[in-house]
């Protein structure tokens, strides 16, 4: 996501670097740079030329401090402008009635369907919020099992009426069952339609209007790019629509997307797709999202996605074992599990600041885990608690049951060795020692 538009603003930046100052001569040079990639990156022209023009505006003329170079101000003014450009600050869902109805709109294949069921497991899982999806796509076939089938895997109920063909009669209906069953949220899912279908459009207008929804979000695909951003205002046109969903950003997305959408339907992203899993559904926040354009990383969101994985309990009996040195292979496998869980590998690793460049280039993936994971559960399990138990024979069997050698067994178990004793080393009461002992400089 973003790497293309990532590498050619670093570039742009470039040619400030070793300047004393800031002229209007290597100002328009560096901005002009800053247009082309954001064009190349698909972003509407008007949007690049407004925003390359504040940019402009803001540069020239700034004193720069000693302790700041010219190329490091020059970031500092993009990272501003880029927040601002993709809406400033996140903007929350309006949750405060009950029930919250929310109707989902957007063309045919953006993926509204499964983004529903996303939100309505971030809303149960995350705000505590009882939940209600309405199937109302009553034209593509198999809609409606597609959304009870994402209904029973996070455990929400579906409203549906097989036989019935008016969406308008559904949604309604679907309403009343949820006041009947003190549900606190509505998920209307419709059917997809093309902007240029006037009938298709005046269909989930009637919907808008006959159940008065108190948000309604549009789903896009990011990967379409620009014409996610034509076809945005075609909808926002017809619905007034309160809210943007970009799915499918963490595929070969260019980004223009994310950065146009806002300044030319000034409706903001609320959420943004990141994955196939149903938890892969991130709040936007437009400041992150522009640290990580400019390979800042977004360490607060990392922090964010550890902690919904990890439990403090089992956090709080982690470090015990650590101190104690007890920390074992079942522990091991434990933390590579909820990592796991945490997303893809590589985005997860982009987000700590200064690595992403480093590893961009780099084939990372989740399944790199395999083959650690194949080893450890191929140990009994008292070699699991006790790692000193393996010997030389039990390396062998190890290595032949996790389809593996000796020498992928032998490093592991080496790798793990070595991080038991930093781990211990590091532990709270040993790293008060070394601090305490640590020569004072008077």
């Amino acid at each position: 996501m973003f790497e293309n538009l990532s590498d050619k603003l670093d570039r742009a930046f470039k040619v400030l670097k070793g300047s004393g100052k800031i002229t209007e001569i290597n100002v328009a040079e560096t901005v002009k740079e800053v247009r082309k990639a954001l064009l190349d990156a698909d972003v509407n022209y008007k949007v690049a030329k407004n925003f390359t023009d504040k940019v402009k505006e803001k540069a020239i003329g700034k004193n720069v401090m000693l302790a700041v170079s010219p190329s490091q101000l020059m970031v500092k003014i993009v990272h501003d402008e880029l927040t601002e450009l993709m809406g400033g600050t996140h903007t929350e869902l309006n949750l405060k009635n009950n029930p919250t109805i929310i109707l989902m709109s957007g063309l045919q294949g953006s993926g509204k369907t499964t983004l529903s069921g996303k939100l309505a497991n971030y809303l149960k899982t995350k705000k505590q919020k009882q939940v209600l999806l309405a199937a109302c796509d009553v034209y593509r076939p198999a809609a409606i099992d597609q959304l009870t089938v994402l209904g029973n895997q996070i455990g929400v109920d579906v409203y549906a009426e097989v036989e019935n063909k008016n969406p308008v009669q559904i949604a309604q209906r679907a309403i009343a069952k949820a006041k009947e069953l003190n549900k606190q949220v509505v998920i209307i899912d419709t059917a997809g339609r093309l902007a240029i279908d006037d009938e298709m459009m005046d269909e989930i207008a009637a919907i808008k209007n006959a159940i008065n929804p108190h948000e309604i979000l549009f789903v896009v695909d990011a990967m379409t790019g620009q014409d996610a951003v034509n076809t945005a205002k075609a909808f926002n046109d017809k619905l007034n629509f309160d809210g943007v969903v970009l799915t499918k950003l963490d595929g070969d997305t260019r980004g223009g997307a994310a950065i146009s959408i806002k300044a030319v339907v000034d409706k903001p992203i609320k959420f943004v797709g990141t994955g196939e899993k149903l938890d892969a559904l991130d709040v936007f926040y437009p400041n992150r999202m522009a640290d990580r354009i400019l390979g800042m990383g977004d360490i607060v969101s990392l922090v964010e996605r550890a902690q919904e994985q990890f439990d403090e309990k089992e956090a709080a009996e982690l470090q015990r074992k650590i101190q104690k040195n007890q920390f074992n292979f079942n522990d091991f496998l434990s933390q590579l599990q909820q990592i796991k869980k945490m997303g893809n590998m590589k985005d997860l690793i982009g987000m700590i600041p200064g690595i992403g460049k480093a590893v961009k280039d780099i084939d990372i993936n989740n399944k790199s885990f395999d083959g650690i994971e194949a080893i450890i559960k191929s140990m009994t399990p008292a070699e699991r608690i006790d790692p000193s138990l393996l010997n030389g024979s039990r390396r062998k069997r190890i290595a032949d049951g996790s389809g593996t050698n000796i020498q992928e067994v032998n490093k592991l178990i080496k790798q793990f060795e070595d991080m038991r004793k930093m781990m211990k080393m590091m532990s709270g009461s040993n790293m008060k020692n070394m601090m305490r002992n640590m020569p004072v400089k008077r």
